[in-house]
């Protein structure tokens, strides 16, 4: 939970105190979920769960939507091979890419909260949902 909350904790700091304390949480979150993706395919082990799930919804906004928008610049999923990979699997789950508009996310995102983008510009990005659909190496897990 210190991942799915901690990027809105970032977010919607109001002091620079709150923001600092919610960043050092969350990097030290991310950082954590990648020593754990490393050695295992799955957050609970070997079993796809709904813990997965809540992180993948996450770990997908992460680079296109929360290090802009929520200032979670301190880690990218991209930049992660073991949590790229963790997410390149579940896309590439059965009926799951089909779930995915990231377009549509963003512009929820991006201009949904005029506190935090007063003119609803939507950043462009660098189409993380193409890195998605590469393959992915979990099966030697």
């Amino acid at each position: 939970s210190t991942i799915n909350n901690g990027v809105y904790r970032c977010g919607f700091a109001t002091s620079q105190g709150a923001y600092d304390k919610a960043i050092q949480e969350l990097t030290e979150s991310f950082d954590h979920i990648d020593e754990i993706l490393q050695k295992q395919r799955y957050i609970a082990g070997d079993q796809f769960t709904e813990a997965d799930i809540r992180l993948f919804v996450t770990l997908l906004r992460f680079d296109e939507v929360y290090t802009v928008y929520f200032k979670t610049n301190t880690r990218y999923v991209f930049h992660t091979p073991a949590i790229l990979n963790y997410c390149r699997e579940i896309y590439q789950m059965p009926g799951v890419a089909e779930t995915v508009d990231m377009e549509q996310i963003k512009a929820h995102y991006y201009c949904s909260h005029v506190e935090l983008n007063s003119y609803s510009i939507i950043p462009k990005g660098f189409d993380f949902m193409k890195l998605l659909q590469e393959p992915h190496n979990r099966d030697s897990l």
